[in-house]
C-alpha cells in the first residue's frame, strides 16, 4: 500500500527540465513535414501546373486520410498501449513517404504520361500514406502528456515545450527554404521540383535527428498502468460523448487548428500574391511569425497554470488574431512592409491559442487515462476533416477569383478587391477566432490543478 502512495505522490511531481526538453522534441519530424505541408504544398502543385482545385483534391485526400487515421489510431493504443512503438513506426513511414509528395509524379514517369489526372492521383496516394503515418505519430505523442505526470501544471509544460519546438521546426524549414530558393533558380517545371524536393530530404533529416533523442531520452509511459491497474481497460467512447466539455474542447481545438493552419497555408500567397512582396518574403514573414511564437512559448512555461487563466490566455490569443485578421483584409501594397510587423503579432496570437487550447485537452481527460488517445485522435479528426473541407472549397474558387480578376483588368476596374487569398488568410482565422473565444468563455475549467513546478524551466 505504501509502494502504491509512493508511486501516485511519483505522479503528481513537478518534471524535471529534461523529461520534458525529452518530450518537447518528439514532434519535430511531424511538425517540420506538416509545416512545409501546409505552407508550400499548394503553391508547389500549383507552380507545377495542377488547377487550384486539383491541388486542393491532393490535400484533401491527405487530410481525409489523416482524420481517419487518428481515430483508428487512437481506438488501438487506448487498447494496447505502446505509444513509443506507435511514434517510431509513424515517425519511419513518414520520413520514407514524405519526400514523394514533393518529389514528382512516379506513375506519370512509369506511364510516359502528364496529364493532370494521373497527376493528382499520383500525388493525392502519397499524401494520403505520409498522412497515415503522421496521425500514428500525433496521436500517440499528444496522448503520452496526460500518461507522463498528473501534475497539471507539468503537463501544461510539457504541451508548451512541444509547441515551442513546433516553431523550431518551423524556423529550420523556413531557414532551409531560404537558402534554396535564393541559390537555385525555378525556371523549369524540373527545377520547382528539384527546389522542393531538396526542401523535403533536408527536413526529414533534421526532424529525424530529434525523433531518435526522443526515443533515447523518453521512457514508455507507466503512469496509465500505475493509477487504471490495466492499461488493456478501455474507457468507452460514450463516456466521453455524454459530458459537456467534450464537445467544448473539441469545437476549440477544431477552431484553433483552423485558424492556425488555414492560415499557413495562405500566407506564401498572400504575400507574393496580394502584397507583392520579394520571392524571399515566402519564408522571412513565416519564420517573423515562428520566432515570437517561440518565445512566448517558452515564457508560457513560467506561468503556474489554473482553469481561469488558460481561459484568459486562450482569449487574448483569439482577440490578437482577430486585430490581425482585420489589417491583413485592408493592408494595401503599397505598405506590404507593415506585414513583417503584423508577422509578430500573429505568431503571439498563435503561441497562445496552441499552447492553452491544446492543454485544454488534458484537462478534460484528468485521470481517465484509457481514453486519452481517443479524445485527441477524435479532436484531431475534427482538425483534419475541417481544415481539409475549408481548403478545397477556398481553393475551388481560385479560379473564378482569376477570370473575374482578368476581366476587372480588362474593364479597367478599380485594383483593389477582396481576393479568395486576403478571404482565407484574414475572415477565416478572424471569424474561427471569435467563435473559439466565446465557446471558451461557457467552459467550467474548475479541474483542482496540482502544485506548480518548484523550479522555473527558465533562470
Amino acid at each position: 500500500m505504501g509502494n502504491n502512495s509512493d508511486d501516485d505522490d511519483s505522479f503528481t511531481k513537478p518534471l524535471g527540465r529534461w523529461s520534458v526538453f525529452y518530450y518537447g522534441v518528439g514532434h519535430m519530424l511531424n511538425d517540420i513535414t506538416a509545416s512545409c505541408w501546409f505552407t508550400y504544398l499548394l503553391i508547389f502543385l500549383t507552380d507545377i501546373g495542377l488547377s487550384p482545385r486539383d491541388a486542393a483534391t491532393v490535400m484533401l485526400s491527405g487530410q481525409i486520410a489523416d482524420g481517419f487515421a487518428t481515430i483508428f489510431t487512437g481506438e488501438l493504443i487506448d487498447r494496447f498501449g505502446h505509444f513509443k512503438v506507435w511514434h517510431g513506426a509513424g515517425s519511419i513511414l513518414v520520413a520514407i513517404s514524405f519526400s514523394s509528395v514533393f518529389g514528382g509524379c512516379l506513375p506519370c514517369t512509369l506511364f510516359g504520361t502528364s496529364s493532370s489526372t494521373m497527376e493528382t492521383i499520383s500525388y493525392s496516394t502519397f499524401a494520403a500514406i505520409f498522412n497515415v503515418g503522421w496521425a500514428a505519430t500525433q496521436v500517440s505523442h499528444m496522448s503520452m502528456v496526460n500518461c507522463i505526470t498528473l501534475n497539471s501544471t507539468s503537463r501544461v509544460v510539457l504541451a508548451s515545450c512541444r509547441n515551442a519546438f513546433t516553431m523550431v521546426a518551423n524556423l529550420s524549414l523556413y531557414a532551409v527554404a531560404l537558402v534554396v530558393f535564393n541559390v537555385t533558380t525555378a525556371k523549369t517545371h524540373n527545377n520547382i521540383e528539384n527546389q522542393y524536393r531538396w526542401i523535403a530530404y533536408v527536413s526529414i533529416f533534421i526532424g529525424c535527428c530529434f525523433v531518435g533523442v526522443f526515443h533515447l531520452g523518453t521512457r514508455e509511459p507507466r503512469l496509465k498502468i500505475g493509477v487504471q491497474g490495466s492499461s488493456h481497460a478501455r474507457i468507452s467512447w460514450s463516456y466521453w460523448f455524454k459530458r459537456a466539455l467534450y464537445y467544448q474542447v473539441a469545437l476549440v481545438y477544431m477552431l484553433t487548428r483552423l485558424v492556425v493552419n488555414v492560415s499557413q497555408a495562405y500566407l506564401a500567397f498572400y504575400v507574393i500574391n496580394d502584397l507583392r512582396m520579394a520571392q524571399s518574403a515566402k519564408a522571412l514573414v513565416p519564420a517573423i511569425i515562428y520566432i515570437s511564437s517561440f518565445i512566448i512559448s517558452v515564457t508560457l512555461q513560467e506561468v503556474s497554470w489554473t482553469g481561469p487563466r488558460l481561459k484568459g490566455y486562450f482569449s487574448a490569443g483569439g482577440m490578437v488574431w482577430v486585430f490581425c485578421g482585420v489589417v491583413i483584409l485592408i493592408l494595401p501594397k503599397s505598405m506590404s512592409g507593415f506585414m513583417y510587423i503584423l508577422s509578430i503579432f500573429i505568431g503571439v496570437a498563435n503561441a497562445l491559442m496552441m499552447v492553452t487550447g491544446v492543454s485544454m485537452q488534458s484537462v478534460l481527460i484528468d485521470t481517465d487515462l484509457n481514453g486519452c488517445a481517443f479524445v485527441c485522435g477524435s479532436l484531431s479528426f475534427l482538425d483534419k476533416i475541417s481544415c481539409g473541407v475549408a481548403l478545397f472549397i477556398l481553393q475551388s474558387y481560385q479560379n473564378i477569383e482569376r477570370d473575374v480578376s482578368s476581366s476587372m483588368e480588362a474593364a479597367n476596374s478599380k485594383p483593389y478587391h477582396i481576393s479568395i487569398t486576403r478571404f482565407g488568410l484574414g475572415v477565416v482565422p478572424a471569424i474561427c477566432s471569435l467563435v473559439a473565444v466565446a465557446v471558451t468563455y461557457t467552459m467550467k475549467l474548475n479541474h483542482p490543478l496540482s502544485k506548480p513546478l518548484v523550479q522555473p524551466l527558465l533562470e
